[in-house]
């Protein structure tokens, strides 16, 4: 089945980025939100963001006018009832999504994909919340979705090849390089970048070396276009720890166990950028 109108559930910063690279796509987009605010806000989000790009020469005008007319946003679930694909782009809680899959599964015609935007939750689990696994597949796309060029497609137990196939040319079709993956912890990306950055958070941890020396050395050293430090501070600290401690807990490995200071941090509310202070402080121009 042609993919021709897609729902984005959660029009925030990860979700809202997908509806813009959708509707610049040509699809037609419906997303909701907790509020009619917050609705309005990701819609205004996702036009200055286009309008941005028109400055710089990067799209024109007429494409701004079109991808906002192709996007309809709500607070009622019940938009998503003709879409051919549904993508959750709501907090890493497994209760909320496995709910928000049971209340979608009634609500769409037989016909509807669900994806996920899950960075680390196991698909299978979510998608035995539905009467449909087989059409569910992660759609990971990356922190922000209108720049990074990657999604990650995840595959579960259940999910059948039409749904594969369907995922990964929706993928190339918002013109992102598509990369496949079992559903296993971490998938590809985090499987290779959390451990990464905890090890950098436990050198910190241990007196081993600054925040600052283990970043540069990433990037004078490794080429890393951004140190570990300074990734975990972009992302967000309560991310970096939710995912570490579910991928810690599903595997047990040493490696992913989130260290205490980084638990600290979280309980203080240093979050890193979207607080203002997190290893590094953001309150001020130095």
């Amino acid at each position: 089945m042609k993919i021709k109108k897609v729902g984005v559930v959660g029009c925030g910063f990860m979700g809202g980025g997908i509806v813009q690279v959708s509707a610049v796509s040509g699809y037609d987009v419906v997303t909701t939100d907790i509020s009619d605010d917050a609705v309005a806000r990701g819609i205004a989000a996702i036009k200055d963001r286009l309008a941005k790009k028109v400055k710089k020469s990067e799209i024109t005008q007429q494409q701004v006018d079109d991808a906002m007319g192709r996007i309809k946003g709500s607070t009622d679930i019940n938009v998503y009832r003709d879409c051919d694909l549904v993508i959750e782009s709501v907090y890493e809680d497994m209760e909320l999504k496995k709910k928000l899959f049971a209340e979608l599964d009634k609500v769409c015609e037989p016909k509807t994909y669900f994806g996920t935007n899950t960075s680390c939750l196991p698909v299978i689990d979510m998608a035995m919340a539905t009467s449909r696994p087989e059409k569910v597949v992660g759609i990971h796309f990356f922190t922000p979705p209108p720049l990074m060029p990657l999604v990650e497609i995840m595959e579960s137990v259940k999910t059948s090849k039409e749904t594969m196939d369907m995922a990964v040319e929706f993928g190339k079709s918002v013109d992102k390089s598509v990369i496949v993956a079992k559903d296993t912890p971490g998938f590809i990306v985090n499987a290779q970048m959390i451990p990464n950055v905890l090890n950098a958070v436990r050198m910190v941890e241990s007196g081993i070396a600054t925040a600052e020396d283990i970043d540069l050395g990433a990037v004078k050293g490794l080429s890393h276009p951004i140190g570990p430090i300074a990734l975990a501070d972009f992302f967000g600290l309560d991310v970096l720890y939710a995912i570490s401690a579910h991928m810690y807990e599903e595997t047990k490995d040493p490696m992913l166990k989130p260290p205490l200071m980084l638990k600290r941090m979280v309980m203080a509310r240093m979050l890193g950028r979207k607080t203002g202070k997190g290893f590094y402080d953001y309150t001020s121009k130095g």
